[in-house]
Parts: C-alpha cells; structure tokens; sequence
C-alpha cells in the first residue's frame, strides 16, 4: 500500500487511498494487572490499538491473531529472562523476526536510558511517558519505512 505517515499531535495515522485508521498494534505483556491497565490507557489516548497479556503464553495467543506491530514487555525476572521471554515470544507466534521489542529494566540501566542490543530488541528504563512514547513512535517509524 502507498501510504503516508503523518503525526496528528500523539496519533500515529496511516492516510490510505480511501482510509484513515490508526496502523500500530502494540502488544503489551505485563504481569501487574493495574500496571497493564495503565499502560493500555495510556497508549489508547495516543491512538494506538493495543492488546494485553499477562504472561508468554497469552502474548503468544494474541500475536497469533493478530501479529503486533510492537512488543512491549515488562515482566517480573531478571534482564536476560525478560529478553529470552520476548525473544520467544516473537518465535513462537510466527510473527516478523524484525517486529520491535521494547523490554523495560529497572535495574541494569539507569533512568532515561536506551540500549540497544540488536535483533530490533531495545532495552529502556523511562523516567516518564513522553520518554516511553518518542521510543515508540522512533520505532514503529523505522518499522514502517524498512517495510
């Protein structure tokens, strides 16, 4: 599909030939039911459709319906557990190896960082939302413009 991306103030949009619908699906895997539910509003009032699961095997079920654009993770367990569940998570469901993961880490990197670590696998500790939503928006951007 021809499309152009716009940034209409926090919704990311799509402005197809006869449609306009928001293009990012974003898997959130949270294990704290009220941390979820915040997360989930959160991205909701920036547009985004978002789908929650608790845990590896709920991620999985959802990603097989309907494949995210984005996983965002943020489970109990060390760094690498979190990064072997996410990784995993991707495999599992069959979804595109490239698909972006943002795990959360609260306590190998310090507050307001980024890293990196290769296979479009991001690590971040966010001192706010706005920083949690540019790393998102960067993201979903570079994922759509390589498609």
């Amino acid at each position: 599909m021809n499309a152009v991306v716009k940034q209409c103030g926090s919704v990311r949009e799509v402005m197809g030939k006869d449609n306009n619908y928001p293009v990012s699906l974003i898997l959130v895997v949270e294990d704290v039911h009220e941390t979820r539910d915040g997360i989930e509003k959160l991205l909701h009032a920036d547009g985004y459709r978002v789908a929650v699961a608790r845990d590896e095997g709920d991620a999985v079920e959802s990603a097989r319906r309907e494949p995210p654009d984005l996983i965002l993770v943020s489970l109990a367990g060390s760094l690498g557990e979190v990064i072997f569940i996410a990784r995993r998570i991707r495999e599992r469901s069959g979804i595109a190896d490239d698909t972006p993961v943002v795990a959360f880490c609260i306590e190998e990197i310090r507050e307001g960082e980024e890293v990196a670590l290769g296979q479009n696998v991001h690590v971040t500790r966010p001192d706010n939302f706005n920083q949690l939503r540019r790393l998102l928006i960067r993201l979903l951007d570079e994922s759509l413009m390589a498609a």
